[in-house]
């Protein structure tokens, strides 16, 4: 096979691993929907589903070119947009369209798990506007900093599957968005649990199901690397889960599901930069490590006037920071890329240390500036009342667990004192308003 042309066992590897990660957005809308309480469980999922459509066309249009076209340092250029010059013809070894798509799997899950550091108090309208320019004007040029021959890839900085890109990006933007919105009216007063922690496990196993197209799809290719990835992608978890059970069985006393499907995830995070960078046993042991900051981050932000809902920046963004650093550390050139801080390049550790810190500052600057913007046209924050009954009957007209009667009394959220009658009719083919 010559050199330009389509493999089709890459291509076959390709379309599973996009895939599964575009599962792995629904499975985000599970475990973050059981991780609230009921009365706001179908717009914390909805949240998720809704990114694949407003973020999944906004990638299309133009953010896969800013991310992808053109030889810029800060930004790409508008060769794709509308995804023109995007065909069937060979990116690598897979069609240019299908990478797209890969791609653009990893900015709907990016742009939804910011998610979870404001429901409860967000209304969806606002929400879906500051995704979708998210993507735009802070997801795509950090992506572009870093996969697309920006100023990062210069310097070599080594982010396999997102540890930057996605992660710190999402985590930071999280706890932006948490401080502009403020805690939840009722948060600090009254203990706020899971409704559904057999939902936030489903989400979880998901969640790890889908990753192994997250990190092994990344290698863009059925061979070696993908094996690598996959199979640290396996391993790295596992020990977080590990060592979270013996941190909550030495805090707390008890195993608790929910830490368990956390530290699941944080392992996924810390692993994803480093999936094609390390062996199994440094795979292993960046999960083990990472468990303890992550942890340590969520009972620390407990503690604080930070409402970060389901705790995004310190599994999220704190996985993601202690993944990148320790690929400088641990990467080895006998699995793939470089060789990090303990094979004799501490410079790496250097380069990963300014992409970390590039990406805190841009994405917490513009996504401040971004939520401030919105919020004068459109504000952010759901009223009193809406907080009260929940999201789902304000924000969508339905519930995630309905009486069966066919209608829901809902108070206004501000103007007059008089109950509002929701009317929902009942058919085969579901509910209409």
């Amino acid at each position: 096979m010559g050199p330009g042309a389509v493999n089709p066992a890459d291509t076959a590897w390709m379309l599973v691993a996009c895939g599964l990660v575009l599962l792995m957005t629904p499975a985000l809308g599970f475990f973050y929907g059981g991780l609230v309480r009921s009365k706001n469980a179908l717009n914390t999922m909805v949240m998720s589903f809704a990114a694949l459509g407003v973020v999944g066309m906004v990638w299309a249009l133009a953010g896969y070119s800013l991310a992808f076209s053109g030889d810029g340092l800060w930004i790409g250029g508008l060769d794709h947009l509308l995804l023109r010059g995007v065909d069937l013809a060979a990116k690598g070894t897979i069609p240019h369209l299908l990478f797209m798509a890969f791609q653009g799997t990893f900015a709907v899950i990016t742009a939804a798990l910011i998610s979870g550091a404001i429901v409860e108090r967000m209304r969806f309208g606002p929400y879906l506007v500051f995704i979708s320019a998210w993507v735009l004007v802070v997801y795509a040029p950090i992506c572009h900093w870093v996969w697309g021959g920006g100023w990062l890839a210069q310097w070599g900085a080594l982010d396999f599957a997102g540890g930057t890109v996605v992660h710190v990006n999402a985590g930071i933007a999280a706890l932006v968005a948490a401080r502009v919105l403020g805690p939840r009216r009722d948060w600090g007063r009254q203990a706020i649990l899971p409704h559904n922690v057999p939902f936030v496990l489903l989400g979880a196993a998901l969640l790890w199901f889908g990753w192994l197209g997250f990190n092994g799809g990344s290698a863009l290719a059925a061979g070696g690397s993908a094996a690598l990835a996959f199979v640290n992608t396996m391993l790295a978890p596992s020990a977080t889960l590990v060592v979270w059970m013996a941190i909550d069985q030495k805090r707390t006393g008890k195993v608790t599901a929910v830490g368990g499907a956390t530290g699941i995830v944080v392992g996924l995070v810390a692993i994803t930069p480093a999936a094609g960078y390390v062996g199994p046993l440094a795979a292993m042991a960046i999960g083990a490590v990472a468990a303890c900051p992550s942890y340590a981050a969520i009972v620390w932000r407990s503690r604080t006037k930070t409402d970060d809902s389901l705790d995004v920046a310190p599994a999220h963004g704190v996985g993601g920071v202690v993944g990148a650093l320790l690929t400088g550390v641990l990467a080895h050139s006998a699995w793939g890329g470089v060789d990090g801080l303990l094979f004799g390049r501490p410079q790496q550790l250097l380069v990963q240390l300014a992409g970390v810190l590039a990406a805190i500052v841009y994405s917490g600057t513009v996504s401040f500036v971004l939520l401030r913007l919105i919020d004068h046209v459109w504000p952010l924050r759901a009223g009193a009342r809406s907080e009260a009954v929940g999201l789902d009957v304000f924000q969508h007209g339905e519930e995630a667990y309905s009486n069966g009667e066919g209608a829901i009394l809902v108070m206004p959220e501000s103007g007059s004192e008089a109950p509002a009658r929701l009317t929902v009719a009942r058919g085969p083919l579901g509910e209409q308003a």
